[in-house]
């Protein structure tokens, strides 16, 4: 391709492109069904956020929720936060997703880092959802109960989520490259009743091992009265407290019980994700199973383009929200593709191998995984038939200006790259792809139907051209009904209503430009984003702060738009203690093994000082601005430090990255 600059046109929808693009297909059923005309997508847009109860009650009737009750109303309480959507409704989940199963194309393509791909269809699915069901009836399970999972991105994971999801029960899942104490500090809030783990899992051709783990949760789970196994390392069979096998569990139940769906709520929990602050817990965030899948069908369908034909792909693992996103991407009637291991082996061309061999349409990964492969020199267009792929989407950071090119120069120069950003907090995206609208470089499409994004000033006002906090300003179902234990919902009104009173406040950086393209910035606050998975400094600190030779610590993310991914720690030390290689090992393997690989430190700084304000907290987002070459005088106030000498050591050494 020509030298491209931010703000280039890269792609524009042909006629055939957007004649069959699901969005022209809701168009027209709205003009024949609601005698709704719309010239083009800013427009339909425009509705979709100024008329916010007819625009979800239109999208439930166009894709046919299938429900035992109708709702009374669509948003009986617009208030922000306990906005209160299609009360009355009777619904499940799980039913929607099974009424749109299909018998003659595989459901998901299953592929590991040794393994064949491997297709399974929606009878396999259904038969072991209503097996597994079926057991956790038996174990006592029921509506409003917690099923946690340790699980990798597996089919199993898959089929346990339906089977929670049909009795009502409430889903949590982490992926088992978590430490245990990540773990137990997410889990030991909701209180689970059964545990769903493997004995361990691959990555980078390496096995590991968790059994260990297991037994740690196990007896920090108080609440659990059974453990259920995948033996996916094989290593299974020595004995731990209330354990069965995956198999022997689901061959218990012949001839197979036949599937049945427990009727709830709109709002009732679905499941607990979690999203990591900078002070406390990881916030237990619930969200509803009505809110949920009328998101999922809004996302698959209307913006990512998914149909019968497409087989979609996500990279991504069971912590991070894109999990249960490519999930939903069944509901178009797509087909998934789950892939278990690494995306760098053997080599970074394992992922454009798969896409090659399983027919992707739609391939999804990360703004790290694009600049991975600029850095190894891969030419997937060049090595692999990936001419199926019309869509690339990229998320968990910004994508750079450098990434948009490369995806034309060496995917594909005809597809649609949707660089699209949302969050855990309702897990979907706030701005996205829309196959209606033109691509440019270093930009995001624009707002995503039903989300009323905006970038505010410090004052609550919109700017245009302007980076601003990002702010939604309308209810949407997904939000959170609520944090789990959250007394008073005093946590759910800090997180994102404390600065600008009932208007969502996100935590990230956007630009709108004049024509609705977006640029996303980074993180306004301080929690750390790596690869997607966002966990809190706090949960870092506990574990830095454990080794003795440690008196305080303190962590920013500098990953920002065009910058390399840079994640540098700082710690006092005790007196006469020295930053050793051995004490860098052990503080790292500390991370890793207590949080997650992904949060281990680039580099480690030992500091005389970490500055504090007056009411004692740690200024990380100061800290984080100044590194990232903003002016000292405008991101601190010496008056509000406790110890304002300790700004100097970070403005030296913000000089020095610099250079």
């Amino acid at each position: 391709m020509a030298q491209i600059s931010e703000g280039s046109l890269l792609w524009q929808p042909t006629e055939s492109v957007a004649a069959s693009a699901q969005l022209t297909r809701y168009l027209n059923w709205l003009a024949a069904a609601r005698d709704l005309h719309f010239a083009d997508y800013p427009a339909l847009w425009q509705w979709s956020v100024d008329h916010v109860a007819d625009f979800w009650q239109s999208l439930w009737d166009f894709f046919e929720v299938k429900a035992t009750a109708q709702p009374t109303a669509v948003l009986a309480n617009s208030t922000m936060p306990g906005a209160q959507w299609f009360p009355g409704a009777r619904l499940n989940y799980a039913e929607n997703f099974f009424a749109r199963q299909w018998s003659d194309r595989p459901a998901i393509y299953y592929k590991d880092e040794t393994g064949p791909v491997r297709e399974i269809y929606w009878d396999e699915i259904e038969a072991k959802t209503a097996a597994l069901a079926h057991a956790l009836r038996q174990m006592g399970v029921k509506s409003g109960d917690r099923v946690a999972a340790y699980m990798p991105h597996i089919p199993e994971t898959i089929i346990a989520l339906f089977a929670a999801a049909s009795l009502g029960a409430v889903w949590s899942s982490c992926s088992p490259d978590f430490g245990s104490r990540s773990v137990l500090d997410r889990f030991q809030q909701i209180e689970p009743t059964v545990l769903i783990a493997v004995d361990g899992y691959t990555y980078g051709g390496k096995p590991f091992d968790r059994r260990q783990v297991v037994a740690e949760l196990q007896a920090g789970l108080p609440t659990l009265t059974q453990t259920i196994i995948v033996p996916l390392l094989g290593q299974s069979r020595d004995p731990l407290p209330q354990t069965i096998l995956w198999d022997d569990l689901l061959s218990q139940t012949e001839p197979p019980p036949a599937m049945t769906f427990a009727q709830v709520p709109f709002d009732h929990p679905l499941w607990v994700l979690y999203s990591s602050g900078t002070t406390g817990k990881p916030k237990p965030i619930v969200q509803g199973q009505g809110g949920i899948l009328l998101e999922h069908l809004k996302m698959s369908a209307l913006h990512l383009d998914l149909g019968p034909d497409d087989r979609f792909f996500w990279y991504t693992s069971t912590g991070w929200m894109m999990w249960n996103f490519l999930v939903g991407g069944l509901l178009s009637g797509a087909g998934i593709v789950v892939y278990n291991g690494s995306p760098g082996y053997p080599d970074m061309n394992g992922l454009w191998r798969l896409a090659a061999e399983t027919g992707i349409t739609y391939f999804g990964a990360s703004a790290a995984f694009i600049s991975a492969c600029i850095k190894a020199g891969v030419t997937p267009n060049q090595d692999f038939d990936v001419s199926r792929i019309r869509a690339v989407g990229s998320t968990g950071s910004p994508l750079t200006v450098d990434g948009f090119a490369w995806v034309y120069a060496h995917v594909n120069e005809h597809l649609a790259l949707e660089s699209v950003s949302g969050g855990t907090d309702l897990c979907t995206a706030f701005v996205g792809g829309c196959r209606l609208l033109p691509i440019y470089a270093g930009e995001i499409q624009g707002a995503c139907l039903g989300a009323k994004v905006q970038a505010f000033d410090e004052d609550g006002r919109a700017v245009i051209n302007q980076v601003g906090e990002l702010a939604v300003t309308e209810p949407m179902p997904s939000m959170p009904l609520y944090f789990w234990n959250d007394e008073g919902n005093r946590r759910y009104q800090e997180s994102y209503f404390a600065m600008y009173p009932g208007v969502w406040r996100h935590g990230d950086w956007i630009k709108i430009n004049e024509r609705g393209g977006c640029v996303i910035y980074g993180r306004s606050d301080s929690t750390i984003n790596r690869q997607g998975i966002r966990m809190g400094t706090s949960e870092i600190y506990q574990a830095v702060e454990s080794l003795d030779e440690v008196l305080d610590s303190l962590m920013v993310d500098l990953e920002m738009l065009g910058r390399e991914s840079y994640l540098p720690l700082f710690v006092i030390l005790r007196e006469g203690v020295s930053l050793t290689d051995d004490l860098r090992r052990r503080i790292k393997q500390k991370i890793r093994k207590d949080i997650s690989p992904r949060h281990v430190p680039s580099q480690i700084f030992a500091i005389d000082q970490i500055p504090y304000t007056l009411s004692g907290k740690k200024m990380e987002v100061p800290v984080r601005r100044i590194l990232l070459g903003q002016d000292v005088s405008k991101v601190s106030n010496p008056g509000a430090m406790r110890n304002p000498e300790a700004i100097s050591y970070f403005v030296e050494l913000a000089a020095k990255l610099g250079e």
